[in-house]
């Protein structure tokens, strides 16, 4: 059993955040990278690792080996602090209906759904006005939702068990019945395939990709074994566009990236030297450039992991993140239960 003490114990003296000259971090080199966001910055970025963040993943994967510091990143560009959000760059605010909003699709440049802790999916478009709405065939909240390349929304209804899926037409059926497990995450790939992540009652958890209805990879353990996932907690995934597959295990706090093939290429565990709170991954998306942007609720700011470690702060409990064609992200507030459409790209 645990000690769930020491381990807290632990965790306090990591995000405490201790005076400069008592942390110490192991300090590697990324290679120069040609995209950036910002002209000011070093064209080579500095990469550290908290050491502390063994004791926290030693207790949510009890299974899991130390974890290889050489695929654990986290600051980027620590000369740079957190920016606010220049407010001409919010082009849009939307007023949802929901108690406590979770998650934001595209359906295209125009319209958006949403969903919180409701039975309720909506559909606005960006002058606020609601257009549609779906109901759950259960009447559970939904635990997340996509949109598919033929324009179909996508739910998945964790106490159901069931991946669902609306057609244009507004007629919901489920797609997938899963056996044992229960969806917590589910994301559209540039091929048309599905990626869920679910989980279990004894702790395990995977992420399946299916073509229709029909498994096709299970992506569950690294090279020694070990689970890449914890169990239990708010998982998000996303394909970038360089096929990367990319997870925020909120519990773990950390990002898991892994390859099409689903190995892992490395773990992003937040800026210990920029941010105040410890990190607390959401929703998780990339852009076009293969840009990952992670919300981080406790800071309160969005993380976009390019050379330069850039942030939006100034936005309150951000959980679901998704993009347009365009490039514009949408951050789908949960506090406020507001959607925000900010250029975060010059």
């Amino acid at each position: 059993m645990c000690d769930t003490t020491a381990f807290w114990s632990s965790c306090c003296r990591l995000f405490r955040k201790p005076p400069r000259k008592e942390r110490q971090f192991i300090k590697h080199r990324l290679p120069e990278q040609t995209d950036s966001l910002s002209s000011s910055s070093s064209s080579t970025a500095d990469v550290y690792t908290n050491p502390f963040l063994q004791e926290a993943a030693e207790f949510f994967h009890p299974n899991r080996s130390p974890l290889d510091t050489s695929k654990v990143v986290a600051a980027i560009d620590t000369s740079k602090v957190l920016a606010a959000i220049d407010t001409s760059k919010v082009t849009a605010v939307i007023d949802t209906g929901h108690g406590h909003l979770n998650s934001v699709a595209c359906l295209n440049d125009e319209n958006i759904w949403t969903c919180g802790n409701d039975k309720m999916i909506r559909l606005y478009n960006l002058q606020g006005e609601q257009v549609n709405s779906v109901k759950t065939k259960s009447g559970n909240r939904p635990e997340d939702i996509a949109v598919d390349h033929g324009g179909d929304l996508i739910y998945i209804d964790y106490k159901d068990r069931t991946v669902n899926i609306v057609q244009n037409t507004l007629t919901d059926c489920t797609y997938i019945r899963l056996q044992g497990w229960s969806p917590r995450s589910v994301c559209s790939t540039v091929s048309g395939d599905l990626l869920v992540i679910m989980d279990t009652d004894d702790e395990k958890t995977k992420m399946v990709r299916y073509s229709g209805s029909t498994e096709k990879q299970q992506i569950q353990f690294n090279d020694k074994g070990q689970s890449l996932f914890s169990s239990g907690g708010i998982l998000c995934c996303c394909e970038n566009q360089n096929l990367d597959i990319c997870v925020s295990d909120c519990d773990a706090y950390l990002v898991v990236v892994v390859n099409q093939g689903g190995e892992l290429r490395f773990m992003y565990t937040g800026s210990p030297s920029t941010t105040k709170q410890s990190f607390s991954p959401r929703g998780i998306t990339g852009d076009s450039q293969s840009q990952i942007l992670i919300a981080d609720f406790n800071n309160n700011c969005i993380h976009i992991l390019d050379q330069d470690g850039q942030f939006l702060c100034g936005l309150q409990g951000p959980w679901g993140l998704c993009v347009d064609t365009r490039d514009n992200l949408f951050v789908a507030e949960c506090y406020t239960c507001k959607v925000k459409k900010i250029q975060y790209r010059s």
